[in-house]
C-alpha cells in the first residue's frame, strides 16, 4: 500500500497507508494481552484488595517508568492544559480507576454480565473521538463496528441471552463494569491526544507514575489489611503473578498499544481493542477446561475478519 502524508490539526504530520495497516495490529496486539490478564488477577484476588493490587502493580512498573521519563524529560516541557487533563483522565481514570472498578466487578460480580458490559467501550471511545479529535470515519465503519460488537457477543454467549435477568445489571458489578467501559474508552481518545505532543514511551511511563498519588489515597482509604501468604510456596506465587500481570498486561501490552495508537485514529483503535474478549475466551477454554463452540468460532472470525478491514481503511 502506498504511504500518504496528511496534515492532523495539532500542526503535526501524520502518515496513513502502511503505518496505519501495522498501527491496527499493534493495538490489537497489546490488547489480546490484556485477555491473559485473569490468569494472575483472579489468584491475586485470594490475598489481596482491588486496590492493593493496582498499587502493588504500578509500583513495580517504576523500574520502567523513572528512566524513560529522566530520558525523555524534554517532552515534558511546554505541556497545554489539554494535555495535562488528558494525562490526568489515562492514568487516574484508565490506569487506575478503571482497573479497581473491573477487578471489583469481576470480583463481587457475574463475569458474563462484567464481559458484555464491556462491549460498551467503543461507543464511548466513537462519540469522544468525533467530539474531541473531529475524527472523520470512512463510509464501510458503521458495518465494521456492528461486525464487530455482533462478534464479540457470540464469543461471550452465542445465541443465548447474556444473563438470567435484568438485575444483573442493576447489581453494583454491573455499575462498575459500565464505569471502566467508559473511562477505557475515553481513555484511548485522551491518548491519541497526547501522542501529538510525545513518544509512546513517555506516555506509558506518564500513565503509571502519575497514577500512583491517588493509588496510595485509594488504597489508604479502602483500611483494609495485607492478608500476606505463610507458606514458602504461597509466596512464591504471590510475588510470581504480581511480576507477570505487571510484565505482561501491564507494561508489555500499553507499549504495543500506544505504539499502535500513535500512527491509529482512536475510533478504529478502539474496535481493535475488541480483540481482548476473543483472548479471554480462548484463555477460558485452554486454561479453564470451557468449551469452545461452533457459535463461539463464528464470532472469533468476524472479530479477524473486521480487523483485517479496518487495518486496510484509510
Amino acid at each position: 500500500m502506498e504511504k500518504s502524508i496528511l496534515i492532523h490539526p495539532s500542526g503535526q504530520l501524520e502518515r496513513t497507508g502502511s503505518s496505519t495497516r501495522s498501527g491496527i495490529w499493534y493495538v490489537a496486539l497489546g490488547a489480546a494481552l490484556w485477555g491473559i490478564d485473569p490468569l494472575f488477577r483472579i489468584l491475586l484476588l485470594k490475598h489481596l484488595t482491588s486496590s492493593q493490587i493496582v498499587l502493588f502493580e504500578h509500583l513495580l512498573l517504576l523500574v520502567y517508568a523513572v528512566p524513560i521519563l529522566w530520558l525523555h524529560r524534554k517532552e515534558l516541557r511546554g505541556l497545554a492544559i489539554r494535555h495535562v487533563l488528558a494525562l490526568l483522565f489515562i492514568s487516574w481514570g484508565g490506569s487506575a480507576i478503571a482497573t479497581i472498578m473491573f477487578t471489583s466487578a469481576f470480583a463481587y460480580g457475574n463475569p458474563n454480565a462484567v464481559l458484555l458490559l464491556q462491549k460498551l467501550q467503543p461507543l464511548f471511545a466513537i462519540i469522544m473521538a468525533r467530539l474531541i479529535l473531529k475524527e472523520r470515519l470512512p463510509a464501510l465503519f458503521p458495518l465494521l463496528l456492528l461486525m464487530a460488537l455482533g462478534g464479540t457477543y457470540l464469543l461471550t454467549f452465542g445465541f443465548a441471552a447474556p444473563v438470567g435477568s435484568m438485575s444483573e445489571f442493576a447489581a453494583a458489578s454491573g455499575l462498575l463494569s459500565i464505569g471502566a467501559a467508559a473511562l477505557w474508552g475515553g481513555s484511548t481518545v485522551m491518548g491519541r491526544v497526547l501522542l501529538n505532543k510525545m513518544q509512546f514511551e513517555t506516555v506509558t511511563a506518564l500513565r503509571f507514575t502519575c497514577a500512583l498519588p491517588l493509588l496510595f489515597a485509594t488504597t489508604w482509604l479502602e483500611g483494609d489489611k495485607l492478608q500476606l501468604p505463610v507458606g514458602a510456596t504461597d509466596w512464591f506465587a504471590l510475588s510470581g503473578n504480581l511480576l507477570l500481570q505487571a510484565a505482561l498486561p501491564g507494561l508489555l501490552s500499553l507499549l504495543l498499544y500506544y505504539r499502535g495508537l500513535s500512527g491509529t485514529k482512536a475510533s478504529f483503535a478502539t474496535l481493535a481493542e475488541l480483540l481482548f474478549p476473543a483472548v479471554g475466551v480462548l484463555i477460558n477454554w485452554l486454561v479453564f477446561q470451557q468449551t469452545v463452540t461452533f457459535v463461539q468460532i463464528i464470532g472469533f472470525l468476524l472479530i479477524w475478519f473486521m480487523l483485517f478491514n479496518l487495518s486496510r481503511q484509510r
